[in-house]
């Protein structure tokens, strides 16, 4: 394939039965969808004149079809999205650990994935934005960490499968936070993280969340779907939360293993995982022929592209619209 920067592989299922199972019963996703998706995906992106590259391998392709339910009109705007904000803006290229701000902001334990699984298999991330100073640190600094943290967490396919839990220590976070970003970026940056990182958020916990901010965290919630809102949930303190097994934890927040050692535990996977997350650069789209509304971001930009493409090329998209979308998740 001429647009190809991997190999467009054979998909074999070496997962488990167990997690073969779930990804059928909650994601749709059997030999015969998987197959047809995959193929579509990759004849779509050939033939889209607007990306000049893109990953063909089937772990990445699936990442968005899972999170999407094989929905395939669905993943190919996500991935097109997905595209473009990757080259829009530079803190989401050149995802290397070892930059001076992303080096400290890692070692602090700013934000990092804690070694065990939950009760359920899902990866549990833990965000301390309190270690971010507001003073020190740019705004774009914020989203490339995190960007290299779930790009990390999103090559293993028992992850893009079971989803995510996202822990958010609110310790120490006041107003001068709230002038990181403008409502505008805030507004763009919530309705991407939920519509354009191919991430099932399974569960989103805040604790010790300070007044003075709460009517930012009641704005975001404004901005995302039902389903989304129904996952989020804020506390006063760690312990009033029932739904975390606190043994996989920090020692610090109830655990047995000390923060320190799971951040060096963390850094070590990413470390394994930073030739790929560096080679996703090579993958490129056609900035000129997106309005300057879809190059920063605004989700219903795209959305009319799409729509308009859907009209003048019914034989690209009428096929793969059969694929209904579930309410499982």
């Amino acid at each position: 394939m001429k647009k190809a920067t991997t190999f467009a592989d054979d998909y074999e299922f070496s997962l488990s039965k167990e997690l073969k199972t779930l990804a059928e019963m909650e994601l749709r996703e059997t030999c015969a969808t998987r197959d047809f998706a995959l193929k579509a995906l990759r004849d779509w992106i050939e033939s889209n004149p607007r990306i000049a590259s893109a990953r063909m391998d089937s772990s990445f392709l699936l990442r968005f079809l899972r999170a999407k339910k094989f929905s395939v009109p669905i993943t190919q705007e996500g991935i097109e999205r997905y595209l473009l904000l990757r080259q829009s803006y530079d803190f989401f290229s050149n995802l290397d650990m070892n930059l001076p701000a992303m080096k400290t902001l890692l070692d602090t334990g700013y934000i990092f994935a804690v070694p065990q699984r939950d009760q359920f298999g899902r990866r549990v991330i833990i965000i301390r934005p309190g270690v971010f100073d507001p003073y020190k640190y740019a705004n774009t600094d914020m989203l490339k960490v995190h960007g290299m943290v779930y790009e990390t967490l999103m090559e293993d396919e028992e992850n893009q499968i079971r989803g995510y839990v996202h822990i958010v220590d609110c310790t120490g976070v006041n107003l001068p936070y709230m002038t990181l970003f403008t409502p505008k970026e805030a507004v763009r940056i919530v309705k991407n993280a939920e519509n354009t990182l191919p991430m099932r958020h399974k569960e989103i916990v805040a604790f010790k969340m300070h007044a003075s901010i709460k009517f930012a965290a009641d704005f975001a919630l404004g901005l995302v779907t039902e389903k989304l809102r129904s996952r989020i949930k804020f506390f006063t303190s760690l312990d009033a939360v029932k739904v975390i097994d606190r043994s996989i934890l920090p020692s610090e927040f109830g655990g047995t293993i000390p923060m320190a050692e799971m951040i060096e535990s963390w850094k070590a996977e990413m470390a394994a995982k930073q030739p790929v997350l560096l080679a996703n650069d090579k993958m490129r789209v056609h900035l000129e022929m997106y309005s300057l509304k879809a190059r920063e971001g605004a989700i219903s930009a795209l959305k009319q592209l799409h729509c308009a493409s859907s009209e003048n090329d019914k034989s690209l998209y009428g096929l793969q619209g059969s694929f209904r979308k579930l309410e499982v998740d």
